[in-house]
């Protein structure tokens, strides 16, 4: 099949050169119409924006116009189901307006993109200051960058090579989208780039007539920032995007508010936002009132000397399987270096071993099967304290691990069964219902305490064994732990590890250990862009992507044909057998490339293989730059030399990512054999270290090429995604540009050890190849690309799973936020939704005292005190007398609703105000303690499946139940508290303000906001109330904030504020003070079951 299908696609081309062509006569008609625009004044082809938004707006007058009718009958109902009636009539318009303003838009599409082109032409030669740079224009689209631009505006997920001009192409669709008055957004992976490509192509939207903003440059929440946002375009990092939305679903005022309807948005590096950045989601979030780093520090020790212990007998095993060899006993020997692989797989010693007779490895592969086969593989884990699975990511311990743990204590760390456990409690007719709550809390205690240190151990032993400094994190300059993007190599500060896994490892390098923090708002970043009526994507590599594309974003994507033809040479990998003999022939290669004055960029995967290459460069005397995570400040600065004749840049993976190389003078000359006469070069010196090209040099003609000219790219590893090869590879050859690109391997490297390493091992040992040879092969690059394939499937699969499981968040999210922003517009229909909520806790109150066939068991004096607790409403013994419960109900039901008539009524003008910050108040408050609740359910669920239940259908089941709970509470609390409200005059400051510091977010975060009335009551208006206050009743809270803005708290991404952590200087006693701040003793707080 994959033969027929190479020969349909080089007799009829590429699907996606089919739909380029399809694209031409638009494209005609484009250049067409342009022409005819070059003969219109300044001024008149300024007025075609105007035209272009009349056209939209005037078809879609009727309808917009009928929208507004419906919005202001609905918010002038009472009746929940008319506004249900009027809110599915709000939505059939508003579908219509959108297939409406596409047909508009579809129809105008080859005069927009002409006017743009036409405006680019006349800037040619203008000079605009970006970035504090002058510049002068010189860019006009050409057609494949038109072809790009339809793609763009029709939704697709544009693939261009690096130099066909990205930032360009997305100026039309832009233009075109932004027509419609919603706002056109354009979304990229930093700050600078943001700032840059706004101020660089803002020149093309202004001479059209639109406006242009970042919205990176402005404090969130600030004037500018809602400004910026009103801009017709708008630009920005995806954090910001997403953070900007759950500010605005967590503030108390419609005018708080910043984001626009999500209407256009396009993505540069699509891949990097949509793929890699959807791993970790966007956090809001806040302090836990308890210590969570105590227990870190607690048991950091004891698992450091777990994990010191198993090297050293991990090293014995090796040893004594040595022997085993030796005395030819092989199976024996098989065990143990199978135990030792399963309890430190990067032992150096043991990939040596591997490394230098592969016919051991085969014999490991072997026994494994054998245990595998029958089921007996847990044997083998038991000669060790813990075992390792790389591919999966876990760690578990061993019965031996958990005696070394608790010595003398076999029950240390047995986890009761808590279900039945309980049930036996439940079933003991002998207790009283006192015991028989004091023990289900007993045990529920017990059970909570061994949990939480079973869990703190295996973080820990995760941070020891599967996270290694300078290769997932490095510590920084003020001592935080930093995580080292795996894609890009940049930092990404303020990040942090979830479940403890980050606290875990800031134990295990002694730094402080920071206080673990609860969510208050979330959401991950597919979720988000999936809220766009329309989105788009542009990068450099996305065909490798192409399924989760489509399957989570419905983007399907087109990969657009280059302006000129590539001539870059992707040449096969180098394979050798050990990681020296592959770093000693890049440098070799390096030092050959550097003699010819070619500049050469060498990529790595992480900065501890960037740093080891540059002391190996550096004692060869060649100049070089390093760019990874430690060194990001100079990004720009290095990019900028990294083009120049004999420059040699180590960069970690896509480091300077957004930026071209471009090459200096006589850089594109071909080195020929001319050339290196003329300079005098060692002939010997000049020798490839690719087999398949070997020249005969001392024999050759002037002209026998060398190398070509044009940036040449070595890669130090392949990486486990095809995706960031093939954007290293993408670094050079840009616009026609000469170039080379070649992969240096070993079989000890991890992707190679994991997937392909043993039968490649075998083939070099049937080879014959020794040390130092190296072997190349199309068919071995084959295999590694399938191993990567593997691991694509693998990593589509981990994040399809973690959306499977925000799926049920957002799906809770948006019932949440729709009734946040029904709180926030106020109206008539909120007083209908909040004596809803009343009548529905009234009914089950009801429900508690009426439920008897007869009226006289009914406890009357009960209900009446009930209500009137809690209502506010008294009844009289004359109202209820000889009612049947039916009767009664209705009673009850008619004196509450007078009794809130009566206090809505009180509140007087501030009615509005009041209603919708008591609803907004309960909403935030028990939607924080939702999520709390969710963190730990989704952080436990997966034991489930050692019961053989599926994790993910116990936690759609469990969190669909929690959820239905949390409606039912907040319906409960809305009721409580309309009835407790009160208005008065504003509390003395003193002591009443909560300390914003107090809350977190990710993302930048700016000054605090030094207005401290924040928490007035809005009137009718919106507006603060300056002589009255809505006073709440004692211990009910006051939402997510306080008196804190949304912009105050902190993020889980880019954080710049210093928090001060909940930890302990030292270990408590048990009659010590809880160093959490509670004024309890630690054994009766945060040390409950703490040995």
């Amino acid at each position: 099949m994959s033969f027929l299908n190479a020969v349909a696609k080089k007799v009829l081309g590429s699907q996606h050169l089919r739909e380029a062509k399809k694209l031409q006569p638009v494209v005609d008609r484009i250049n067409s119409i342009c022409n005819e625009y070059q003969t219109l004044s300044e001024t008149d082809l300024k007025k075609k924006t105007q035209e272009f938004r009349d056209r939209i707006s005037d078809a879609t007058a009727g309808l917009t116009t009928k929208i507004v009718k419906l919005q202001d009958e609905k918010r002038n109902s009472e009746d929940s189901e008319k506004r249900q009636q009027l809110q599915e009539k709000i939505a059939e318009c508003d579908e219509g307006i959108l297939s409406i303003t596409e047909e508009i838009l579809n129809d105008i599409l080859p005069e927009a993109f002409a006017a743009v082109k036409e405006a680019c032409r006349r800037l040619v030669g203008t000079e605009i200051v970006v970035s504090g740079q002058r510049q002068i224009w010189d860019m006009v689209p050409y057609d494949v960058q038109l072809i790009g631009g339809i793609a763009l505006h029709r939704g697709k997920a544009a693939e261009m090579a690096t130099g066909e001009g990205k930032t360009l192409v997305a100026t039309m669709p832009l233009y075109l989208n932004a027509l419609v008055g919603k706002g056109a957004h354009l979304v990229t992976v930093n700050p600078y780039l943001a700032q840059r490509d706004a101020e660089w192509m803002g020149a093309v939207y202004n001479y059209l007539g639109l406006t242009v903003d970042c919205i990176d440059k402005y404090e969130p929440h600030s004037p500018e920032r809602v400004s910026a946002y009103r801009a017709d375009i708008t630009y920005g990092t995806n954090n910001e995007f997403g953070f900007d939305y759950l500010r605005d679903n967590m503030v108390h005022s419609l005018e708080q508010r910043v984001q626009p309807r999500h209407w256009y948005s396009i993505i540069d590096e699509v891949d990097s936002i949509l793929i890699d950045e959807a791993r970790t989601p966007l956090i809001i979030s806040g302090p836990v009132g308890k210590d969570t780093a105590t227990p870190f520090k607690q048991y950091n020790r004891l698992v450091g000397s777990l994990y010191q212990k198993q090297i050293r007998l991990v090293n014995d095993l090796i040893a004594e399987a040595e022997k085993d060899l030796g005395n030819q006993d092989e199976f024996s020997a098989g065990e143990k270096l199978l135990a030792a692989k399963r309890g430190a797989p990067r032992n150096k010693r043991l990939l040596k071993i591997f490394s230098e007779d592969p016919g051991i490895q085969k014999l490991v592969l072997k026994v494994e099967a054998d245990y595998m086969r029958e089921k007996r593989l847990q044997e083998v884990d038991e000669l060790l304290f813990f075992a390792m699975d790389e591919k999966g990511h876990n760690v578990h311990l061993s019965d031996g691990g958990l005696d070394e743990l608790s010595p003398g204590d076999p029950e240390a760390f047995v986890i009761p069964d808590l279900s039945g456990m309980m049930g036996e409690i439940e079933e003991d007719e002998s207790l009283s219902v006192d015991e028989r709550r004091n023990l289900i809390v007993e045990v529920e205690s017990e059970y909570a305490s061994k949990s939480e240190k079973m869990h703190v151990i295996h973080q820990l032993l995760k941070a020891y064994t599967l996270f290694q400094k300078d290769e997932k994190y490095i510590i920084g300059e003020d001592g935080n732990i930093v995580i080292v993007d795996e894609f890009t190599g940049r930092q990404m500060s303020g990040r942090r590890w979830s479940d403890g896994l980050h606290q875990a490892v800031e134990a295990k390098e002694g730094v402080e250990i920071k206080g673990e923090t609860q969510t208050l708002a979330t959401i991950t970043i597919q979720n988000y862009f999936r809220m766009y009526d329309k989105l788009a994507g542009m990068t450099g590599t996305a065909e490798t992507e192409e399924t989760e594309f489509h399957e989570i974003y419905k983007l399907d994507v087109f990969v657009i044909p280059t302006n000129r033809p590539i001539v870059r040479d992707d040449r096969e990998d180098l394979i050798f057998r050990t990681k020296r003999e592959k770093y000693q022939a890049l440098i070799d290669e390096v030092e050959r490339l550097n003699k010819l004055e070619l500049p050469v960029l060498v990529g790595t995967t992480n900065v501890e293989i960037s740093e080891t290459l540059s002391r190996m460069i550096k004692r060869r005397g060649i100049a070089h730059n390093v760019l990874n995570a430690k060194q990001h400040k100079k990004e720009s600065e290095i990019v900028a030399e990294a083009g120049e004749p004999g420059a040699v840049t180590i960069a970690t993976n896509m480091a300077g990512r957004g930026t071209d190389i471009k090459l200096g003078e006589g850089v594109t000359e071909p080195r020929t054999l001319g050339w290196v006469k003329n300079r005098g070069l060692d002939l010997k010196d000049l020798l490839s270290v690719d087999p398949t090209r070997e020249l005969d040099l001392e024999n050759g003609a002037d002209d026998l090429l060398i190398e070509p000219g044009g940036l040449h790219i070595l890669g130090s590893e392949r990486h486990e995604s095809r995706r960031i090869d093939r954007q290293l590879r993408g670094r050079a050859g840009r616009q026609g540009d000469p170039g080379a690109s070649q992969f240096f391997i070993s079989v000890e490297d991890d992707l190679m050890r994991l997937f392909v390493g043993d039968r490649l091992a075998n083939v070099m040992d049937t080879l014959g190849a020794g040390e130092g040879e190296v072997i190349t092969h199309r068919m071995v690059t084959r295999s590694i690309e399938t191993a990567q394939k593997r691991v694509e499937g693998n990593n589509f699969e981990a994040r399809k799973r973690l959306l499977d499981y925000d799926d049920v968040m957002n799906q809770q999210r948006e019932v949440i936020y729709d009734l946040r922003l029904f709180a926030l517009e106020g109206g008539e229909d909120l007083k209908g939704e909040i004596w809803e909520m009343i009548e529905h806790s009234v009914e089950e109150v009801l429900d508690e005292y009426l439920d008897h066939e007869y009226s006289d068991e009914i406890d009357l004096e009960a209900l009446k005190s009930r209500l009137a607790l809690e209502y506010f409403t008294v009844i009289s013994d004359d109202q209820l007398r000889e009612l049947d419960p039916l009767e009664i109900g209705d009673v009850v039901l008619g004196a509450v609703r007078q009794q809130f008539e009566n206090k809505i009524d009180g509140f007087g003008s501030h009615s509005e105000a009041v209603s919708s910050y008591i609803m907004l108040s309960m909403i935030d408050s028990k939607w924080k303690d939702h999520l709390y609740d969710l963190d730990h359910l989704k952080a436990s669920i997966g034991f489930r499946g050692w019961g053989q239940k599926d994790p993910l259908v116990e936690y759609k089941k469990e969190a669909y139940d929690m959820f239905v709970d949390l409606i039912g509470d907040l319906k409960r609390s809305v009721a409580n508290l309309t009835f407790k409200a009160q208005i008065g005059p504003p509390p003395a400051s003193k002591g009443m303000s909560r300390s914003r510091n107090n809350l977190n977010y990710s993302g930048p975060t700016g000054e605090p906001n030094k207005d401290p009335d924040s928490l007035s009551a809005r009137n009718g208006t919106g507006q603060k109330g300056s002589q009255e206050e809505v006073r709440l009743p004692p211990g009910i809270s006051d939402g997510q904030f306080g008196n804190a803005q949304p912009k105050d708290v902190s993020t889980n991404r880019s954080q710049e504020k210093v928090r001060t952590p909940v930890t302990s200087t030292k270990n408590p006693g048990r009659n010590d003070p809880c160093p959490c701040g509670s004024k309890k003793k630690y054994k009766k707080c945060c040390g409950k079951g703490v040995a």
